[in-house]
């Protein structure tokens, strides 16, 4: 049986620099939520997106619940979110009691519609957040998005989970906006296990910000609390882990784009895709490669593919169309529930092969070849089909 070819999943150093880090940790018996890897983790992490602070917690997920806690979102405010992500990005929001309010995508990036966002702002009462996704690494619409949560003084929270290292206009997404968050779940980019961090600008957001993550504990010798805090800090020995990815984000970042640029030659005759876009003036990490096909169900490509070993998945459903948000308002027309309907995600695994690449992209071309033989002659013409 062939390999399975996977998705994306952890990418450890071929020098091994997560070790030398995970080792000194041993050595200094500092095997527990902080100490050195994780001070000099957020310091590098700061340095290399050009942004003043950072604070490693557990999760991407847990970064975003500390932006909205550090804006004080509390029960009735409401908070604009990208309904064409995954859950994490809108879960912390129902967290602190608040009402998620979902904004349609626009097909130029595939992320937050500024049209759709500015009716929610003219709308929507006690706005006090916008979250905006940088969706599979590609930069959303900042200076529009920016200037419309400007002018209704509402802060933004970049969530560049899926996009570290990728840039818009020559900025780091994640540092565009009040408060940024990445991740480092295993199948990122980089990562520290699991883990993610808060980055910003602002000197008292991240002081509030790793006051509330370690249990918000007073500065005093007994144990004081005067409000509610959480366990949310990164481990000495994951931050390890990050300091010795993050000295090969780099590379990372150029194996993504060359897998997306392989299959774009290896499949752009193929006149039913559409590749995700990367528009001027963007530089995506091309976190995943993604796809949207006309006249067939992805799923069935998704089957196809996965038949012969090969891993691969939709594009996110729409959280408005989510059983647990369907409740929620939601401003837009249809282009992210379009791109769930039409999208696929392909392998983007930076261990894959040249091997890898071709196997993927000829199983693909196979499937979507048996896929047209099977519609319609009528269709078919309609669609230009030979």
């Amino acid at each position: 049986m062939a390999k399975r070819i996977l998705l994306a999943s952890p990418h450890m150093s071929d020098a091994g620099y997560e070790q030398e880090y995970i080792k000194d940790a041993f050595n200094k018996n500092w095997i527990a939520p902080l100490g050195e890897n994780v001070d000099n983790f957020e310091k590098e992490l700061a340095a290399s997106v050009g942004q003043k602070y950072a604070v490693a917690v557990s999760s991407g997920t847990a970064a975003i619940h500390l932006a909205l806690k550090a804006l004080y979102i509390q029960p009735g405010d409401v908070v604009l979110c990208s309904s064409l992500t995954f859950a994490a990005s809108a879960n912390p929001i129902c967290y602190e009691g608040a009402t998620p309010v979902f904004i349609d995508s626009e097909p130029d990036t595939w992320n937050m519609d500024p049209v759709a966002l500015e009716q929610a702002l003219k709308t929507e009462k006690n706005v006090k957040a916008v979250i905006v996704v940088h969706l599979y690494g590609i930069p959303a619409k900042m200076d529009e998005i920016m200037r419309l949560c400007r002018h209704y003084k509402v802060p933004v929270i970049e969530d560049a989970a899926e996009s570290l290292g990728s840039t818009y206009k020559g900025k780091q997404t994640g540092t565009i906006g009040d408060i940024g968050i990445y991740s480092f779940n295993g199948n990122k980019i980089i990562t520290t296990s699991g883990g993610g961090i808060l980055i910003t600008g602002n000197q008292k957001v991240a002081q509030r910000v790793k006051y509330l993550a370690t249990q918000a504990r007073e500065p005093v010798l007994h144990y004081e609390h005067q409000e509610v805090g959480y366990n949310y800090r990164l481990s000495n020995v994951c931050a390890g882990i990050g300091r010795g990815q993050l000295r090969v984000l780099q590379k990372r970042i150029a194996q993504k784009r060359a897998i997306f640029h392989q299959y774009e030659r290896l499949l752009n005759d193929i006149p039913q895709i559409h590749w995700v876009p990367e528009p001027k003036g963007s530089f995506s990490n091309y976190w995943l490669s993604c796809l949207t096909i006309d006249g067939i169900n992805p799923r069935r490509l998704i089957s196809a593919l996965d038949d012969h070993q090969i891993e691969s998945r939709p594009i996110w459903k729409p959280m408005h169309l989510q059983p647990v948000f369907v409740q929620y308002r939601y401003y837009g027309g249809k282009v992210s529930e379009e791109l769930f309907k039409k999208g696929i995600c392909l392998p983007s695994d930076t261990k894959m092969t040249q091997a890898d690449i071709e196997r993927v992209a000829l199983r693909l071309r196979q499937a979507i070849q048996e896929g047209l033989k099977d519609l319609p002659i009528e269709t078919c013409q309609i669609r230009g089909i030979s």
